[in-house]
């Protein structure tokens, strides 16, 4: 609880200071989307993935958006069929991160400068797929920023120890074939302690779990204030 008290105040000193981690170019928008279980859209998603990224689309479309984003604390009905959330009866499917869904190749920026801690291609069905972890640090608090479900082409020149300046663009959404079978996405999660995990971290976690992974992960939301303007 301290650490997540200490995040709080030391992100909001910096927060006017944030890079967009998606850009919005001129004309462009963002619209909250609701994919928990029992809101409007629960019902809707199709099962198959050729259907949902056709579903996306038409959503983004009818919204006149280029982007969908939000799921900080959602429990979503979507993890059900993936064998990845489910253990021994015990069913992942809180989010713990905001998504943003857009096009493929959309540039990823880094909110603020960073080193890369780690990064990995999480390859099984329902995973993230291409997966980058940055370390970043301020006067008062060292935190770090997950990009899941990116392309493969974003591992190709990515260097452990790199820093990255705030506002350089160094990753791009991934196709459904290379983000481990979604609709193109980006899945943006803060994570205060990393442990001993490298180029992964749970996005999702049991109930059962929540107030100490909420607590390790708080709501991202301040690095998507440009959405909100």
């Amino acid at each position: 609880m301290y650490e997540e008290l200490a995040f709080e105040k030391g992100i909001e000193k910096i927060a006017t200071h944030l890079h967009p981690v998606i850009m919005l170019a001129e004309g462009e928008r963002a619209v909250p989307i609701d994919l928990s279980a029992g809101g409007v859209n629960a019902d809707k998603i199709p099962t198959d993935i050729g259907k949902a990224v056709s579903w996306f689309e038409a959503l983004r479309e009818n919204n006149d958006a280029a982007y969908l984003y939000g799921g900080y604390r959602e429990v979503r009905n979507l993890y059900n069929t993936f064998q990845l959330f489910n253990n021994q009866g015990s069913l992942r499917n809180l989010h713990l991160g905001i998504d943003v869904w857009g096009n493929p190749q959309t540039r990823v920026y880094s909110p603020w400068g960073g080193m890369v801690h780690s990064f990995k291609y999480n390859s099984n069905p329902g995973d993230y797929g291409s997966t980058i972890i940055l370390q970043h640090q301020t006067e008062a608090i060292n935190f770090y920023t997950l990009y899941g479900h990116l392309s493969l082409k974003s591992l190709e020149d990515i260097e452990l120890g790199r820093f990255i300046t705030r506002g350089v663009p160094f990753a791009q959404l991934g196709e459904i074939e290379e983000n481990g079978g979604y609709p193109p996405h980006l899945h943006f999660q803060i994570i205060l302690d990393m442990g001993v995990l490298e180029g992964d971290y749970p996005g999702v976690c049991a109930l059962a779990e929540a107030q100490r992974y909420l607590q390790n992960s708080p709501n991202p939301g301040v690095f998507f204030r440009n959405f909100e303007d």
